[in-house]
């Protein structure tokens, strides 16, 4: 077994709390390593060095800021097989969806080697007689990013990247379950260059997301979760006023328009729906096709592709899906489709009994059909984040768009058409963050911004993209006269 350390003023520090979290290979069940969760005074420690890395960081230009970060994208490129290995080994997912990962999360790194560009500010002359005006971004300062199990390389990577090149210096809590991951990656960008107590990584559960939270030299907080973590982590950051972006849950739906090519839009179902095995926060839970018959076909089509789902262990090439994350993710998973059963809706495909010979003791879970699904029910309400997928069957596309809109969460979604008429309303009046036009999983390239709506996002900026920028600066305007002769005398008037 290994122990995972945390990341301190550039060295890695095995923390001294003693206490620890189990980590779990989700194929086997078989505790494989374990992480220090890191002490208030740890905590203070990396925060510490932060706050004084952070006068060097920021007086740096950011063209030296850039190189780092180029530097720092050539590795990550290099090791993006040992990054998905390290994923995979305590996430679960299979070694392609890592990979892709891996490649979406360097994407980001390489929106921030343009930083120089990102931050050039405006400039106004003679915007009054001999005055002229100018605005600049400033890096806000120390900030920390809360980072979930789903993505444990790929989300921190959305963060720290930006932050770091816009000048602030930057504390990561990743998630406990799969820390090794993005402990890794930021082991990578002390090795690129970036000097000492502008990265650190403290590993921690709810007491250190607190201590985060409450900390008065963080400045601003970046989260991705569950919508109720998101909330909490919203409400108590603003409260020790520090800007907040929180990211929470979602119940992503894809619309099937009658004219849309099925085999096309089933394949889609199947790889944004199952994907992963269901835990990512833009996967399509929930298939809207427009009547019955384009209902009939699309669940006719699909039955055959959920069972043949090929279920595996990373370490199988073959393999689509992996096992979920933990025993207690697979038992909620159970009870909900235990709930859908007795509320009546019609299990097209079972997916609670799926073993893998060999790996009897993993998290392994079988892909599971709903038709005939409700809205009142709980598998619809519920963010399920399992390998579910759910066939509501409204009669017309106005009541299928009014069923989206209406539901808390507004993160992703999509429609499949050949219809450019539906897509454009479609696309106008959906009440969701992120819209796909025959695209399932509609995530923005990183020059974009990931963002949802309603209860998927709480503050007002996105995460990556032009968005980051904004969030992780502030805004300074200055304006300038250089005055020739003597004071004409005091002004008493507001300034024209």
């Amino acid at each position: 077994m290994y122990q995972v350390k945390n990341l301190i003023n550039g060295d890695m520090v095995a923390s001294t709390s003693g206490r620890d979290n189990a980590i779990f290979n989700p194929a086997t069940g078989e505790q494989i390593g374990a992480v220090g969760l890191s002490s208030e005074a740890e905590i203070n420690q990396a925060v510490a060095a932060a706050k004084a890395a952070l006068p060097a960081w920021a007086a740096l230009p950011p063209a030296k800021r850039a190189r780092v970060m180029f530097s720092y994208a050539a590795l990550v490129r290099e090791k993006a097989d040992d990054i998905a290995r390290e994923i995979s080994r305590e996430h679960g997912k299979t070694h392609d969806d890592a990979l892709g990962e891996v490649t979406r999360a360097l994407e980001v790194i390489e929106y921030a080697c343009a930083i120089p560009e990102l931050l050039k500010g405006e400039f106004s002359r003679n915007v009054g007689s001999g005055i002229d005006t100018h605005s600049e971004r400033q890096p806000l300062g120390v900030v920390a990013g809360i980072t979930p199990f789903n993505f444990p390389a790929m989300v921190p990577m959305w963060m720290f990247p930006m932050a770091i090149a816009c000048g602030n210096t930057f504390i990561l809590k990743p998630s406990e379950r799969d820390p090794s991951a993005a402990t890794f990656v930021c082991e990578l960008l002390v090795q690129a260059g970036l000097p000492k107590g502008v990265i650190n990584v403290v590993h921690g559960d709810k007491s250190a997301v607190d201590t985060l939270l409450d900390h008065p030299d963080i400045k601003a907080v970046s989260f991705v979760g569950s919508t109720p973590i998101a909330e909490y982590v919203y409400r108590r950051g603003t409260d020790s006023a520090k800007r907040v972006q929180a990211l929470g849950g979602a119940k992503n739906h894809m619309i099937i328009m009658p004219d849309a090519d099925m085999e096309q839009a089933a394949d889609a179902l199947m790889g944004a729906g199952f994907g992963s095995a269901g835990e990512r926060c833009m996967a399509v839970s929930v298939a809207v096709p427009i009547g019955e018959e384009t209902a009939t076909k699309l669940v006719d089509t699909l039955k055959p592709k959920v069972e043949a789902l090929k279920i595996g262990p990373s370490t199988d090439e073959a393999a689509e899906m992996g096992p979920v994350i933990t025993a207690e993710a697979k038992a909620r998973i159970t009870g909900l489709i235990d709930s859908g059963v007795e509320q009546g809706a019609d299990l097209v495909v079972d997916g609670r009994g799926f073993q893998l010979q060999g790996y009897e003791g993993g998290y392994f879970f079988g892909g599971t059909l709903f038709d005939k699904v409700k809205p009142d029910m709980d598998i619809y309400k519920t963010e399920i984040f399992g390998p579910v997928l759910s066939v509501l069957e409204p009669q017309s596309f106005e009541s299928a768009v009014k069923l989206i809109n209406d539901h808390e969460y507004g993160n992703g979604t999509a429609i499949f058409t050949r219809n450019g008429d539906a897509a454009r309303k479609f696309s106008s009046g959906i009440e969701v963050g992120m819209v796909g036009i025959n695209v399932p999983i509609p995530v923005p390239v990183a020059f974009h911004s990931f963002g949802g709506w309603k209860r998927s996002s709480f503050g007002s900026h996105g995460i990556y993209g032009p968005e980051a920028v904004h969030f992780y600066t502030r805004l300074k305007t200055t304006t300038t006269r250089w005055p020739e002769g003597l004071s004409e005398g005091a002004v008493f008037t507001f300034p024209s």
